[in-house]
């Protein structure tokens, strides 16, 4: 008997646990379902009431009229707020969706303007690392120009110094340092620093003539401009003007020649 006891409180208890149940989404179908029917009921209370109006008109109950209206009234006065609750809630909608463009194209600014002033405090710290070594850059191109070679000795030094100027140049170049281009292209104030102008039939005005220190860029950034002699003109002669000087040259010859 005690053992009979004993399976059914372990029955009970078994009986007592929570089951759980997986609904996988069910219950937001549920709740779309109930929506509807609730729909339903509503569309069928209403036209139940509109049943019941034509009776009560065609009876002439004005007590079961007055209801029904009332009714009726109620059930427009409900429909309004909620048409007024959905205003609400798309306008809210609306303004917290542009609110989130809004977040969102600041976000980017702020990004892109964080990358730009990345790259710019690295363009700055490479450059002013590059332009201390401009004058180490200016040494080797002296030296070079003065070194002039006697001996089988100083062939040897000169090829490893040659060496190491060429190495020197690419490492400059690898970082994105160029040249500042000069002689032939036209001066330009922004890249070329003029400490002469000199008379030239072969370059127009403006144009630049020779280059006594190399300017140099870092991607957009200027390191040193270039310092350059610069032509005063007149350049060369154009066609049609040495056409123009030959025609009036030949044209005084012949008055000359018939003068005489």
């Amino acid at each position: 008997f005690a053992s009979g006891e004993s399976e059914t409180t372990e029955t009970e208890v078994e009986s007592s646990e929570p089951q759980v149940q997986e609904t996988d989404g069910v219950e937001g179908e549920n709740a779309g379902a109930e929506g509807s029917e609730a729909e339903e009921e509503e569309a069928a209370v209403t036209i139940a009431l509109l049943n019941s109006y034509k009776e009560a008109l065609a009876e002439n109950n004005e007590e079961k009229i007055a209801e029904i209206e009332a009714s009726l009234k109620s059930i427009e006065d409900e429909k309004f707020q909620l048409e007024d609750k959905v205003a609400s809630l798309s306008n809210d909608l609306s303004t917290e969706r542009d609110r989130l463009i809004r977040i969102s194209a600041d976000f980017d600014n702020f990004r892109k303007r964080t990358e730009r002033e990345r790259l710019n405090l690295v363009s700055n710290a490479q450059g002013e690392v590059v332009e201390n070594l401009l004058a180490v850059l200016d040494n080797f191109e002296r030296a070079k120009s003065q070194i002039k070679v006697e001996t089988e000795g100083e062939e040897r030094v000169t090829n490893s110094y040659q060496s190491i100027y060429k190495q020197f140049v690419e490492i400059l170049g690898s970082l994105g340092v160029v040249n500042v281009e000069t002689v032939g292209k036209q001066f330009d104030p922004m890249l070329h620093e003029a400490i002469m102008r000199e008379d030239s039939a072969e370059y127009e005005e403006g144009i630049v003539l020779e280059e006594y220190r190399k300017g140099f860029l870092l991607g957009e950034r200027l390191l040193r401009p270039s310092m350059v002699k610069v032509s005063a003109g007149p350049g060369p002669e154009k066609p049609q003007e040495a056409e123009v000087e030959e025609a009036t040259a030949q044209g005084s010859a012949e008055e000359e020649a018939a003068s005489s």
